[in-house]
């Protein structure tokens, strides 16, 4: 196969532009011998407007001419032989019902960890502490709605699909798709349901509306292979036996065993992270981010991103993304995480008194604000005791908990105009932004629920980040906090095989062990450590 890349377009343009540019690229003059398709379309705005924002394709070229001699006729470095990376099938072949993987969590690692085991006949088990993808709907937006007490064990960080089952649904990621596992992701999800277009968007997304209809249909390809999915489920403790795991114990007092353990259980599981700890598996604390929430006008987003292509059908609501790195040496970073256009600011707390804001988007991201994490380091010197590995967990749960009295027992978050924010004023009124978070905000001073240190590195930043977005220092700008689950506050120590160096059969996954940071990264890692529990099982039998 050919890859040509950097085939640069207006927005504009038609599908007949796009196929004069490839043949041009390729130095042919018809295009009656080669089969063409869009692997990928990113948008490049570093100049604005109908006539400075451009498409960006990488097409994939299959041709019944010798596909060498058509890469050499043009010497180019845009123009290359690719070899499709497929992640290795699994091994099929039936394992013994009596000891059937167990894999905790149902979140995308857990889910294409299942996948993966239940295609290579495995039957895997599956136990998630909280509810289907509809009733953990139904209870995540009574909450939204109403306020009140959370449920512990039903809300936006558990049950299935995991957290990032009311998030944007982002599809992208860092990693580097070294086996063909992130392709895998992407195209499992399209035949599940997911919009085909995340095959070819350079920055593709779901959309919470989209997810849930997906997850249903991945669930459901898992039990017709023989897995087993226990919801209403808590892992509360694990049995082991001369080092390694065996099995665990279940909320409903029922022991399950295996010899192969894989905890999927996603950054907010801190009652499985102390039982774990209880256990002797090794874990041990890491950096981490906490912030607020920052809205603005998604038109003017779009505006001071696109110019006057804002609005054009092919680009969307426009995204945004900054780091600022500070100055000085041993500064923190300032960044944004997470960034939901036309999106909504939700109500993300896991437990009862506590306060925690995260974004989420539809499919169509047509709400009227854009929102995104205003995210700043946290490492592990800024604990109380960086030794401990639930210090973090720690350091989370006293600005959840200032957040939470702030906002009062109905559920509010504390929130502050950036204006004053930046003037150290306590907010009074609202200027055109009206904050999307329900079930309501307290305007306050965020002094009072976030670190000084966390506060200043902000604020340093708005000017910087202004230059890159004009409009994002506008004065009525909400900022809604407190923002504390942008990763896991500690990694479970995990050896090359996949498994704890402290606990041999216990395989740490995903973003909850500090392995993935995102939807995609943590199903690659899913997939990874699945097809090392499957290698595993085949060479014990």
């Amino acid at each position: 196969m050919i890859e040509v890349t950097q085939i640069r377009l207006k927005v504009n343009h038609s599908e007949h532009d796009l196929g004069q540019a490839l043949m041009k690229r390729l130095n042919i003059s018809s295009s009656k011998d080669i089969k063409w398709k869009i692997f990928k379309c990113s948008i490049d705005a570093r100049k604005k407007g109908i006539s400075g924002v451009r498409l960006i394709y990488t097409i994939h070229v299959e041709s019944d001419q010798n596909e060498e001699s058509i890469q050499l006729k043009k010497k180019n470095k845009t123009i290359k032989l690719v070899h499709k990376k497929k992640f290795n099938d699994p091994i099929n072949r039936k394992t013994k019902d009596t000891n059937r993987p167990i894999i905790i969590g149902s979140g995308p690692c857990g889910y294409f960890a299942a996948l993966y085991l239940a295609r290579a006949g495995k039957k895997p088990i599956i136990i998630e502490r909280g509810k289907e993808a509809g009733p953990r709907a139904r209870d995540v937006t009574r909450f939204w709605r109403e306020g009140g007490k959370v449920d512990p064990e039903s809300n936006v960080q558990f049950g299935e699909g995991g957290a990032g089952t009311f998030s944007d649904g982002k599809l992208y990621t860092g990693i580097k798709d070294k086996d063909g596992a992130v392709r895998m992701v992407l195209e499992e999800l399209a035949h599940h349901g997911a919009p085909k277009n995340i095959l070819t968007k350079g920055k593709p997304h779901i959309g919470t509306d989209k997810l849930i209809t997906v997850l249903r249909s991945i669930r459901n390809e898992i039990k017709n292979l023989g897995g087993i999915i226990k919801f209403g489920t808590r892992v509360d403790n694990i049995i082991k036996k001369s080092g390694r795991v065996i099995g665990v114990v279940t909320s409903n007092h029922e022991e399950i065993l295996s010899d192969n353990v894989i905890l999927a259980v996603g950054h907010s599981a801190r009652d499985t992270f102390s039982m774990l700890l209880k256990n002797g598996v090794a874990m041990e604390s890491k950096p981490f981010s906490i912030g607020a929430r920052i809205e603005h006008p998604q038109t003017m987003i779009d505006k001071s991103l696109y110019g006057d292509a804002a609005g054009h059908e092919k680009l969307g609501s426009a995204p945004y993304k900054f780091v600022r790195h500070q100055n000085k040496k041993n500064s923190r970073s300032c960044y944004s995480f997470c960034m939901c256009p036309g999106g909504l600011v939700v109500a993300a707390t896991s437990e009862p008194g506590h306060t925690v804001t995260n974004g989420m988007s539809s499919y169509a991201r047509a709400d009227a604000n854009a929102n995104s994490g205003f995210m700043v380091e946290i490492f592990p010197n800024d604990f109380d005791n960086p030794e401990d590995p639930l210090s973090g967990i720690k350091f989370q749960r006293k600005w959840e908990r200032k957040a939470f009295l702030i906002g009062g027992p109905e559920g509010h978050a504390p929130a502050q105009l950036l204006g004053d924010f930046m003037q150290n004023k306590t907010s009074t009124s609202l200027g055109e932004v009206s904050p999307s978070y329900r079930p309501g905000v307290v305007l306050t001073d965020l002094r009072e629920c976030l670190p000084n240190y966390v506060i200043e590195t902000m604020k340093k930043a708005v000017s910087r980040v202004s230059n890159q977005i004009p409009g994002f220092d506008r004065k009525d700008a909400i900022l809604t906090a407190a923002e504390t689950r942008s990763s896991s506050p500690l990694r479970i120590i995990r050896k090359s095989s996949y498994q704890s160096p402290s606990l041999k059969g216990l395989y740490p996954a995903g973003e909850g062990a500090g392995y993935a940071g995102g939807i995609l990264s943590a199903a690659v890692d899913g997939l990874r450590v699945a097809q090392a529990v499957n290698l595993n099982i085949e060479s014990s039998q």
